[in-house]
This record gives structure tokens, sequence and C-alpha cells, in this order.
């Protein structure tokens, strides 16, 4: 009876909170495996991926980024100061990639197959180069965390081992997590007619890598500040504002990069149009790039265990965030129907999530993951002491007032996304509802599609009347179930900007060399732009 009430009074809030999340979690995972996929998600043929890709996978892929970066920068570079994050950066990349392929195992139609991509090759897939990189770089990361089994257990010899070939396990692993971080943003750039302007373009391989880099940085941080809350372990002062000021790089050339980018592609001003995609494009930018560059770039912020911990999780969501957008967010409109997850889909995420903090605090507790014996803030290149100059100004909190603005801020923007969620499945679902009530689109084709209004080019002095382009007419050349929107969107037309090529500019030479329109209006597939200048230009 006394150890009952003695358990009691060490069960917490947030132990109960774990417990039914992991509760939840498991009857979804019953249901999902005994009913498939339709009885445990609102996924569909129209839109096959959601929450258990854009969050499960892109976001648990991207969060594990900093152990490449801070192993090749201890070990390859040989930059001591940052050594004891190396191993819990290690474990935090291994238990995400493990968590990636259990959520792959939910999300796979038939997941008894996941070993397929091992022996059925398929070299010209974006999707099997990812899957061989994730199973290659699990295995190394498997390797790179296994100093800590040995030590732990006293294997002195595979220890010995496994360090003469540590350096060359790094290199490769930087290799792979560079490739598939990377071949991540891929698998969007083949669907420019889908993707929303906002995000599709053609250097997506480079954001998703650079964004990645900083957020695996600030999840460093993150979970340091954890770890010190529940073990009073926590990394030297010095060595986390090191990991602010190159995250404060990373943000600044992604969004430099970012604009530079929507400027050349002419889809600029969608981020000024009030549509549900420019609010999320918002959030994502402000409160994920821009505020957190701005707080990790203010000395007193990296000085103060607060303004730290703020920050790195304004990065972290603007990460989570960015991926959510380009997954759901910029696929909505082209898929013309609604999703938003299930409690189901939410339950899984959650419990794969718990998962991972449960982990993450059983290594830290029965395995060398910090230095033993070390007091927080202390480091192997100085045990005898802290470093006073280093961590004399780490402790002082940022002013109340403060405080209270940066959580406001933070609730704005939730309150923004949240509002970008809902009104952009609130449009998907009536625009779908009013396609399927126009009677110029078959009827196989009207519930898929989202269209937008007739468009007028610009029209140039010398031109014979303006020119209209009606999406309504064009999609219903195709087959039934087959609208023709590829012919335009997949290498002639942005799908997020009106009118603008996806390269060079809109010429009457381009078009009447039979390049853009002419392509179809050849005179074979349809009529030709020389026939009349009636046909085209509404004199």
């Amino acid at each position: 009876m006394n150890a009952v009430v003695a358990w009691t009074r060490r069960f917490t809030l947030w132990q109960g909170i774990l417990l039914a999340i992991l509760a939840l979690g498991l009857w979804a995972t019953v249901t999902r495996f005994a009913g498939g996929l339709g009885a445990a998600t609102h996924l569909s043929d129209a839109f096959p991926w959601g929450l258990w890709i854009g969050f499960d996978v892109l976001v648990g892929v991207g969060l594990a980024a900093g152990a490449f970066v801070v192993a090749a920068t201890v070990h390859v570079f040989r930059i001591e100061r940052y050594e004891s994050i190396a191993r819990p950066a290690v474990l935090t990349a291994f238990l995400g990639y493990l968590l990636v392929i259990v959520a792959l195992m939910f999300d796979l139609g038939r997941p008894y197959r996941i070993w397929h991509p091992l022996v059925m090759w398929n070299p010209h897939s974006v999707m099997f180069e990812v899957a061989w990189c994730v199973t290659l770089y699990t295995a190394v990361l498997a390797l790179e965390f296994s100093p800590l089994l040995f030590e732990r257990f006293g294997w002195k010899v595979p220890l010995a081992a496994i360090r003469r070939v540590y350096v060359p396990l790094v290199i490769v692993g930087v290799l792979l997590s560079t490739l598939h971080q990377s071949s991540l943003g891929t698998l969007y750039v083949i669907v420019p007619g889908k993707l929303h302007g906002l995000w599709y373009s053609p250097l997506l391989p480079i954001f998703f890598f650079i964004s990645a880099v900083a957020a695996g940085l600030a999840m460093t941080i993150f979970e340091s500040f954890m770890s010190w809350r529940a073990f009073g372990r926590r990394l030297e002062g010095d060595v986390l504002r090191g990991l602010a000021r190159i995250i404060v790089v990373m943000l600044g050339v992604y969004l430099a990069w970012r604009v530079e980018d929507l400027v050349g592609r002419g889809a600029l001003g969608l981020a000024f149009q009030l549509t549900p995609e420019s609010v999320m494009f918002w959030g994502e930018m402000v409160l994920g790039v821009l505020v957190p560059m701005v707080l990790f770039a203010i000395r007193r912020v990296r000085r103060s265990d607060q303004g730290l911990f703020f920050a790195a999780i304004l990065t972290i969501l603007g990460f989570i965030v960015n991926r959510l957008n380009v997954s759901i967010t910029g696929m909505t409109a082209s898929s013309g129907v609604s999703y938003v997850p299930s409690w189901m889909e939410f339950a899984v995420t959650l419990m794969i999530v718990g998962l991972g903090f449960v982990l993450f605090r059983m290594a830290v507790q029965y395995l060398p993951v910090f230095p033993a014996g070390e007091p927080a803030g202390e480091s192997k290149r100085g045990r005898s002491a802290p470093h006073p100059a280093a961590d004399a100004a780490f402790h002082p909190t940022l002013g109340r007032g403060v405080l209270v603005a940066l959580w406001v801020l933070l609730a704005v923007g939730a309150v923004g996304v949240g509002y970008g969620t809902y009104h952009a499945n609130g449009s998907a679902a009536a625009a779908a509802t009013a396609a399927a009530a126009a009677p110029a689109i078959a009827p196989a084709v009207a519930h898929e599609l989202r269209l937008p209004a007739p468009y007028t080019f610009p029209t140039a002095v010398e031109s014979p009347g303006p020119v209209t382009f009606d999406h309504e007419t064009h999609a219903a050349v195709g087959d039934p179930g087959e609208p023709a929107c590829a012919p335009c969107h997949q290498g002639l037309f942005r799908l997020g900007a009106p009118g603008v090529p996806v390269a060079g500019e809109l010429t009457y030479e381009r078009i009447h060399e039979g390049d853009l329109c002419a392509s179809c209006h050849d005179g074979e597939h349809a009529f030709a732009i020389a026939d009349d200048c009636g046909n085209c230009h509404r004199m």
C-alpha cells in the first residue's frame, strides 16, 4: 500500500498526458492495421499524402539533421568545443530515423513490402534514392550510436574497432544525409502542376537542405534544455551560443535565397494576395525564419536560457510549418478536395513523438550520452573548471514584458496558421462543390478540380486585342477523368503564377515560333496560332 501511495505521488500530470496519448495511439494503430488506411485516415486518391508523410517523415528526417552537422564539425573538422553535443545529436538522429521508419509502416498501403526498394531497383525514381539513403544512414547512425552501448557494457574490443572507423563513418553519414535531405525536396520538384507557386521551385532540394540544417541545430538547443530540466545536465553556454550564431547564418541564407527565388520566378506577388496560402506562407517566414533569426542575433537573447529556448522553438515550429505547407497547404488547391487529418492520424503522430521522448529519456538515464561526472556547464576540454568568461553572463533571464510579448506573438502566429489551414480546406471544399455544378466540365472531372477564373493576358500596344484563357474549356478537352492540365503546367506555364512561363518571358516571338500556347495550337492538336487572329484575340 505504501509503495502504491509513493508511486502515485511521483506520478505527474505530464506522465498522465503521455499515457493517454500512448493509449489513443495504440487504439488508432489497431484500427489502422485491422481496417486499413480508409478506416483510420481522411486520405483519398485525390490527396494520398497527408499528416503521416508531411510531419512524421518530412519533419522527422529534417529535425535529425543536427547529427551530421555536429558529427562532421567534431570528428572531421576537429572543432572539439562542440564535442559535448555530438552524442546527444547522434542519439536524437538515430531515434528520429527509427521512428520515421515506424511512421512509414503506418502510411504504406502494404507495409510488409517496405523492403521492396532494396531488391527491386528503380534508379530513375526519386523515392528509390530516398529509401536507400534513409536505410543506409540509419545503419550508419546505429554504428555511430554503438559506442554508447559498448561503453555501458564494458565491451572494449568492439569499442576499439568502431573507434578506428568512426571518422569514415561520419563522412559517409554526411554524404548520405546531404543526399536524402535534399531529395525529399526533389519529391515535390516533379509536381510543378500541383504544388502552389509560393513553394514550388527548382531550388526546393537546396531549400530543404538549408532549412534542415538550421532546424537540426535548433533541435540540439531544444533537447539540451529539456535534458537540463529532466537530469540537471546542460551544455555549456558558449557551445549553445555558437550554435545560435550558425543558425542565424543558415536562416539568413535561406531567407535571402527564398526571396530571390520568388522574385526570379515572378511569384512574389502571390505572397501579397489575401489567400489561405499567403497567410500560411507569412506565418512560416515571419515566425519561423525572420523572428528567430533576429532573436538569435541579439546578444542578450543568446546569453539567456529563456531567449535561446524560445528562439529554438520558433525555428523548429517554422520548419514544421514549412514542411506541412509544402506537403499539405501547397497541394490542397490542385487536389480540389478538403483534407483535415482524422483524430487517429493525430493520435498516431503524437504517439510516435511521445515514444521519441520516452526513448531519449531512457537512453540518457542508462547510457553515457553525457560525459559521466561532469556538472552542467563543463566539457571535456576543461573538466577541472567551467569557463567563467563564457558562462558568467549566460544565466540572466529576459524581462517579463519581453517574454509576454514573445508568447503573444507566438499565439498570434498560431491563430494565423489555424486560420490559413481552416480556410484553405474550406475554400477547397467550396471550389469542389462549385466545380461539380459547372455544366462545362465532364462529371468525372468536376469533383476533382478547383479551376481558377479566366485569365486575361497583358495586352501590348500593337496587339489586335486581349487574349483570355478559359480554364473550363481547356480542362474539358481531355478524356473524362483525365483533365488536360498537364500539357500547360508541366514545363510551360507556372501553376501558381497566372500567365507566367516556367522559363523566360511571354513574348509574341516565342508563341509564333511554336512555343508556349503554340505547343498545342499547331494546327494538328488544336487550331493553329496563325489561322485567324480572332480565334484568340477578341477585338
